[in-house]
Formats: structure tokens, sequence, C-alpha cells
């Protein structure tokens, strides 16, 4: 077994369980991409099993801190077994819901989620790599299904040297799928739509914002960012509830295929995609615009791609949640309450309160935060992995 020695003093996270372990702590040692490790403390002191990535700034991921732990195909079933164990202890009112969550089911690098009877699969790091096939083995034993796609196309794979992968690793079938959530339905296609297909870490916001619209039986919404129109979707099921009839939705995103799928979205639960309106364009112009034409909504979700992958893009990352952030509490109504989401993981929540309030105060508006939020249960951060906590959100009320 190939061993890596860390400095004097860098054994403090590993004591922690953190599981990263950067190339600036390593004094000696390396392996092959995915190679498991042996990581010691600089007196020679057990501290983890690792994969080890020669190409990655993260030179190492820990798979266990147990010295008589095996990392072999037995510990990947019994790891995946117990993810989805976990899931299986949830309250999800979906079909679809994420079965593996990387660092945070001790499985670092892979993300694994179900739509269905289908799993789709990430292999983001080179030791989820390496074991990729006794790992599909053990995802189809654990759940009972035949189908797993594989979309290995993040760009953290070229962080560890690896190549794009996607396409069906196990069984066949089609690629566009309709998944079940809170009694309405979402198409999306694993192929070709984000990530593993669609944003299911949103499931629990999506509810959030058709229960908040019901209450205010808003009839102007919003939807910035759209993608292809989950909060859209929960809009239209809130204004049903509140026996809304004629309420209108407004839906921007920039990309063309995105807003087809929305508007097959709104027909797969009887919504009429005529009646609203989609707009395939730039989300800060359209906002700029609004306000000069004096439109306002009751409710707004804003909802953009992550600005700040790392700590190091934070600060031109809050100018851009601030400009945002500000145009669309012009165009809130008072009373009206504002979604506004940040999945930027080096943008911590603390700071992003402290953008959207700084982005109230250049508008001259104060509101309530009545609501925050974050990714779906099945989605979860760890006490040893707060770096699990990638989203984050607030609903805020403008004030009367």
């Amino acid at each position: 077994m190939k061993t890596l020695k860390l400095r004097d003093g860098k054994e403090r996270s590993l004591l922690r369980q953190h599981p990263w372990i950067f190339e600036s702590a390593i004094a000696r040692g390396g392996a092959d991409s995915g190679e498991t490790v042996r990581v010691e403390a600089h007196d020679g002191r057990f501290l983890a099993w690792a994969a080890f990535s020669p190409s990655s700034r993260i030179r190492a991921r820990c798979w266990s801190f147990v010295e008589a732990d095996r990392i072999d195909a037995a510990f990947f079933a019994a790891r995946v077994q117990a993810a989805v164990a976990m899931r299986g202890r949830l309250d999800i009112p979906s079909d679809g819901l994420r079965l593996v969550h990387g660092e945070s089911d001790g499985l670092p690098g892979l993300v694994v989620d179900r739509y269905g009877d289908t799993l789709v699969a990430q292999f983001g790091s080179a030791g989820a790599e390496r074991w990729k096939q006794p790992l599909a083995d053990a995802l189809l034993a654990a759940t009972g299904l035949t189908r797993l796609y594989e979309r290995s196309d993040a760009s953290a794979r070229g962080l560890e040297g690896l190549p794009e992968v996607t396409g069906w690793l196990r069984g066949e079938g089609p690629t566009a799928l309709v998944l079940q959530e809170h009694g309405w339905r979402l198409g999306l296609d694993i192929a070709t739509g984000h990530k593993t297909g669609y944003y299911l870490d949103q499931r629990d916001s999506r509810k959030a914002f058709a229960d908040t619209v019901q209450r205010l039986g808003a009839c102007r919404v919003l939807n910035c960012y759209s993608y292809t129109g989950g909060f859209t979707v929960a809009a239209l099921v809130g204004q049903r509830g509140a026996g809304v009839t004629d309420g209108q939705v407004t839906t921007i995103d920039s990309s063309g295929p995105a807003l087809q799928q929305a508007r097959e979205n709104l027909r797969l639960n009887g919504f009429d995609d005529g009646a609203h309106e989609f707009l395939d364009a730039d989300v800060n112009a359209s906002l700029r615009r609004f306000g000069q034409e004096g439109r306002v909504f009751d409710a707004i979700v804003l909802d953009p791609p992550k600005f700040a992958p790392t700590s190091a893009h934070a600060e031109r990352a809050a100018r851009a949640y601030k400009d945002i952030n500000r145009l669309a509490l012009k165009l809130l109504a008072p009373g009206g309450v504002l979604f506004t989401y940040s999945c930027s993981g080096g943008v911590p929540p603390e700071l992003f309160h402290k953008i959207v309030a700084s982005a109230g105060n250049d508008a001259g508006i104060d509101g309530y935060v009545v609501q925050r939020m974050a990714g779906a249960a099945d989605h979860p951060m760890t006490l040893t992995f707060p770096e699990g906590e990638y989203l984050k959100g607030l609903a805020v009320m403008r004030r009367a």
C-alpha cells in the first residue's frame, strides 16, 4: 500500500474527519490516479484511507478514517446501501431523489440521482472513476433497478484530469423522462438536462413557493433563470389552489430549449402555456426593462446559475447577486415575496444575507425574512463536511 505523509500540523482537519487533503499538506508520497493510499501524520500515525488524484489541488479524498477498513468492492457496496437506506427514512414527496451526495455519504466525487426506474450518476473524482464498475454494481443491487445512465460531464472532471463521459453504463432506454413531485409532473432529459437532468435540490423550495403564491392569491408572478419552469408550474399550482384562474406568470431564461420544455411542463399539468409569457432573454436586462415600464410583481423567483464556484470568486459574485436582487426588489409589490437563491459554494449563507440586505438598502426597500431555505434533505450537509451546504435561499416579504 502506497503512503502519503503529511506535513507537521496538517493532520488537524483529518482528525476532525474532513475528507479533503490539499497538495500543500503533503510532505511526500504519491500514487496512480484514483489509487487508494494510506495517509499518515508526520510522525507515522494512521489518519485515513484516501483516493489519490495527481492532477487536482485536492490531492486526495478520504474514503475512511478507520484503519481496519479495507477499500474494496464490499466497502463500496456497504456505503451505497447506507446512503440508499438513509433516503428511505426521509419523507420525499417525489419519485425523483438524490441517492448519493458525494462526501456527505462518504463517497467523494460520486453523485447519484434516481428518476423513477432510472439512475443517473456523475463520477467526478479520480477515486470514483477508478471504482466506477463496482459502484455501478452496488447501486443497482441496492435499488433493484437495471438502468444506470452516466453524466460524467461536469467541469470538475477536468480538474481531476479525467475526460468527459456520458451514456448508458447499465441497461438502456429513453432518456426523456417525467418525474412526479408534490402531485405535479415535470419533464426532463437525463442526456441533455443540466447536471443529472434536473435540479432536485430545489424540490422543497418549489413547494414553498406554491404555498406562498396560494396564500397571496398572487396574480403577477415572475420566474427568473427559470430553466424548465419548475417554479412556474409551482406558481400555477398555487394560483389554482387559491382559486385564481387569470393569474399572470412571466418566465425568463436564456435557453430556448429549456423554455420549450417549460411550456411542455405547463401542458403536462393541465395549464395553458399560451396564457403566460415566456421570454428567451437576459434576466438582468429584462429586470431593468420591467422597471422602466413600471411593471410590478407579487411573487418573484431569482434562481441564478453558480456565480462563485469557490471563495476566490466571492467578491465578483457578490456584485452580480447584489445587482439582480436590487432590481428584483424594486419590482416587488408591497406585501409581495421574493424567493432569492445562491448555489455558489463560495458564498456562505451569512454573506448571501448581507448581499441581499445591501441590495435592499440600495433599492430603498426593506423586507421581512420570512423563510430561510437550503437544499432538500436528500442533499445533506454533515457535521464534518460543511461544504455540502452549497444551496441557500431567502424568502423576503416587502414591507408595505
